[in-house]
């Protein structure tokens, strides 16, 4: 049976501090929270009203680019999605919008939802994705194990 739903390294979320909301969240069924509020796939978190800072881990594949549109536009976030440069999509919502990126050494292991973190890892190198001045902090004092790139020089100096 295929799972559609991985949590974030918990890891991960502890580097970069508290958020305020997670709008893709398994919902009830996590081990650990991600955000002070969460909405899960019942609740249409694309549709919802995001406030404060956004810790987003989208649904991978096409529709992602719908949720890291709605990032940029809310600004105030970070993005954890594959480190696939070349596509449309990061063009369009990473390399055009965003504030930095981290590209994370190594590839991730997600987690199932039960908390029992995967065997194989990620099948892809994986990316945080700032929006935001105090998000482009976060990402470089988490002390993660990457290479932070700043795409907003302006923002940032």
């Amino acid at each position: 049976m295929k799972n559609d739903e991985w949590l974030t390294p918990p890891e991960i979320i502890e580097a970069l501090g508290e958020f305020d909301l997670d709008p893709c969240s398994p919902g009830a069924r996590r081990p650990w929270d991600t955000a002070k509020e969460h909405y899960g796939v019942s609740d249409d978190g694309l549709t919802k009203l995001w406030n404060g800072r956004v810790w987003l881990n989208p649904p991978y594949g096409r529709e992602a680019a719908a949720w890291l549109d709605r990032l940029a536009e809310h600004g105030n976030g970070i993005a954890l999605i594959f480190a696939r440069t070349e596509t449309d999509m990061f063009f369009r919502h990473v390399w055009e919008r965003a504030d930095a990126i981290l590209f994370l050494r190594g590839r991730l292991h997600f987690h199932f939802v039960t908390g029992e973190r995967a065997k194989a890892n990620s099948g892809a190198p994986s990316c945080l994705v700032a929006y935001g001045l105090n998000n482009v902090w976060a990402l470089d004092r988490s002390g993660l194990d990457g290479r932070l790139v700043i795409l907003n020089q302006s923002e940032v100096a």
